[in-house]
């Protein structure tokens, strides 16, 4: 699958606000530290690319993630009952590209707790629509998953997500177009 690089170009100010069916989660993108990923999320974001997915992954302490499409046409009652079936396709779906890692590129690639960062599979450069909200803080994943983003408000409701919760939209505050 070839690498995208994403038109838009982060100018660091911009804030991903994630309307999910428990509520807003308020996050700073980090543009500056992150453009691939920003540029990336942002143009999603503005496509309607994320409306109406479903977090499909809770792991408490953990994480919790969505962004996989796979998840769209799904009720929430139907993604918690496939989640953790291998034969669902949960968390398999993404946008048809990936793009490349900034983990090692990144000066502020910490994960701490609220931090918004790509999931991805084994390949380095295959991360593409996946997302993550740190649930405590992960370092050990500092090394491995590109963090693009830290939240600014809407803990409490970050602590309320679960398996099969909606992700209503994501509306970007501050974009440059």
């Amino acid at each position: 699958m070839a690498l995208y690089t994403p038109e838009y170009q982060p100018t660091g100010d911009e804030v991903a606000v994630i309307k999910t069916s428990k509520g807003d989660i308020r996050v700073q993108l980090a543009g500056k530290d992150a453009p691939i990923h920003v540029g990336n999320f942002v143009e999603l974001a503005q496509k309607g690319f994320y409306d109406n997915l479903k977090f499909h992954r809770y792991v408490p302490n953990f994480v919790i993630q969505g962004g996989c499409p796979n998840t769209r046409d799904l009720t929430p009652e139907e993604v918690v009952r496939n989640a953790g079936n291998p034969f669902a396709g949960l968390g398999t779906g993404g946008p048809g590209y990936t793009i490349k890692q900034e983990y090692t590129t990144n000066p502020n690639n910490r994960h701490e707790d609220g931090a918004l960062a790509m999931a991805r599979s084994q390949q380095p450069d295959s991360a593409g629509s996946q997302f993550y909200l740190c649930l405590g803080t992960q370092h050990f994943l500092d090394p491995n998953y590109t963090v693009f983003g830290q939240t600014i408000e809407g803990m409490d409701v970050i602590s309320q997500l679960r398996v099969g919760d909606v992700i209503e939209g994501i509306e970007i505050e501050n974009a440059a177009c």
